[in-house]
């Protein structure tokens, strides 16, 4: 019984630390995301925008939420996501979201969204607070959100 308990243990273990690091890759690859589109609102002579980890943990929900099947790929929820953003970190001006699925790395999500006019626009809109969450799939598929705040 003993060597159950341990082995059950040890898998857990390794469980854990095997979605610890996939969260760490994500976590990686969203700041990769964040840098691309800084290096593009800079050449359009627009301030950088910065990361916001309550931002980014509703992010990650739509995310999951897509990438699970249990909302449809897309903006389903918006209203509720800005709601529970505002209530963690105050009432924003203005807030937009962008959301992209199939991508494998970051530089490929963010050329997705610049070709896109209307999230380009959201790219390069007058916000400075950023989110950005990414998740997997059971295909394998990565699902992106990303939510731009403008708060005083």
């Amino acid at each position: 019984m003993k060597k159950v308990v341990r082995l059950f243990s040890v898998c857990i273990i390794i469980m854990f630390g095997f979605y610890a690091l996939q969260a760490q890759t994500y976590s990686g690859m969203a700041k990769e995301i964040l840098s691309y589109i800084n290096e593009h609102r800079e050449r359009m002579g627009l301030q950088p925008l910065k990361m916001n980890d309550a931002i980014s943990h509703v992010a990650e929900i739509h995310s999951k939420e897509m990438a699970k099947g249990i909302v449809p790929f897309g903006h389903t929820g918006y209203d509720e996501r800005m709601e529970r953003i505002a209530y963690q970190i105050g009432e924003a001006n203005a807030s937009a979201e962008n959301v992209a699925e199939g991508a494998s790395t970051a530089k490929a999500v963010v050329n997705m969204w610049l070709h896109s006019p209307p999230h380009r626009k959201n790219m390069e809109g007058h916000y400075n607070l950023t989110g950005i969450g990414i998740a997997e799939s059971n295909d394998g598929s990565l699902y992106f959100t990303q939510i731009f705040i403008h708060k005083q």
